[in-house]
């Protein structure tokens, strides 16, 4: 006879969905012993050996955000480019293909600028001052937000929560004390032969436009692992229309699988270094079932533009279906853990808070 089995419970509609978060600048040496960890798995390589934080502050000592910073090398046409953040901060990671020992930095703002030297290796920390006042600002900080998500089959046991989740991030961000001046963007993305390959909605300031688009959202077809994730940052970061000066710029990623290396181009790390270069930070966001591989990419995003590598969480580990709780079979250490949607509205507001007052 065979053992009764009790019928699985289904879990509730509007369960809460948990995640938890690191910071692999902040912790850089854990971040480069997990890289060490993962020799084998296929990616893309981003130089960061030689990573280094710069800090610009303006004549009163404020932080400088959105100014623009060139790194050159010598003998080398082609610049890195970066901006700076909401605290005036921006990591430096010169690519394999600079050569040489010894970096200059430009740093340039409203009319105001400045050059500083950095040598390769002696420092990790470097400290740029633009005369005048560019640090200073009026009014609220604008913000641009982007979600990124794939939209495959696979996301079907979660993209009913993730919705919910998301519309609750933009509804928290839009009531916050700060009131931002907030522009919100959507593209998913699927793979080739699928219905639609890349779908978006450009920045707008219609939240109710955004929450439509938003629950029309269904997650359908893919087939194999990998998606179509770097078309879908390259549409992000290139064709989406991001404002300009003095504004915060982030990408939720929201994904389950890694991208297809098989495609050619556009590849991820360029538009992770135009990501770079127009100041747009990446929080990547691991759903169930991300691999190994998926793992290491999304951190690579998160990493090398200053973002977060957030993963959901659950009860049992390995057991999506067990429900929210503090466990995860991804490769992370020393994780906080929170719902979703306050998690990410937390880092929202960390960034904006950063944002210099009037003057």
């Amino acid at each position: 006879m065979t053992p009764y089995q009790p019928p699985i419970q289904p879990r509730p509609a509007t369960e809460p969905v948990s995640a938890g978060v690191i910071d692999d600048n902040a912790d850089f040496g854990e971040y480069l012993a997990y890289r060490a960890r993962w020799p084998q798995l296929q990616r893309r390589e981003l130089a960061i050996d030689a990573r280094v934080r710069l800090e610009v502050r303006d004549g009163q000592g404020r932080p400088v955000p959105d100014a623009t910073v060139s790194v050159f090398a010598a003998g080398r046409a082609q610049p890195l480019w970066a901006r700076t953040d909401a605290g005036g901060r921006a990591w430096l990671m010169p690519q394999a293909d600079m050569a040489g020992d010894l970096f200059e930095v430009q740093v340039s703002k409203a009319g105001a600028s400045t050059r500083v030297l950095w040598q390769r290796g002696q420092k990790d920390g470097l400290q740029a001052r633009l005369d005048g006042r560019p640090g200073s600002a009026s009014g609220p900080a604008r913000l641009d937000l982007a979600f990124l998500v794939d939209a495959t089959g696979s996301m079907g046991d979660e993209i009913d929560k993730l919705k919910r989740s998301m519309k609750a991030i933009v509804d928290q961000i839009a009531q916050l004390p700060s009131r931002p001046d907030l522009c919100l963007a959507l593209v998913a993305y699927r793979d080739r032969g699928d219905a639609f390959f890349i779908r978006g909605a450009d920045f707008s300031n219609d939240l109710a436009g955004f929450q439509s688009a938003l629950a029309q959202l269904q997650a359908d077809a893919g087939g194999d692992n990998p998606e179509a994730m770097k078309e879908a940052l390259h549409t992000a970061v290139h064709r989406l229309s991001w404002r300009g000066e003095g504004t915060a710029r982030l990408v939720v990623l929201v994904a389950d699988a890694p991208p297809h290396l098989d495609y050619g181009a556009p590849q991820y790390d360029d538009d992770l270094r135009g990501a770079l270069a127009r100041g747009i930070k990446v929080f990547s966001v691991g759903a169930s079932g991300l691999d190994p591989q998926g793992e290491y990419i999304l951190r690579q995003a998160a990493q090398f533009t200053g973002g977060r590598f957030v993963f959901l969480t659950y009860a049992e580990a390995a057991r999506p279906s067990s429900g929210p709780g503090r466990e995860t079979v991804h490769d992370v250490r020393n994780y906080s853990v929170e719902t979703l949607d306050k998690l990410v509205v937390r880092l929202v507001s960390e960034e904006l808070a950063q944002w210099p007052g009037k003057p």
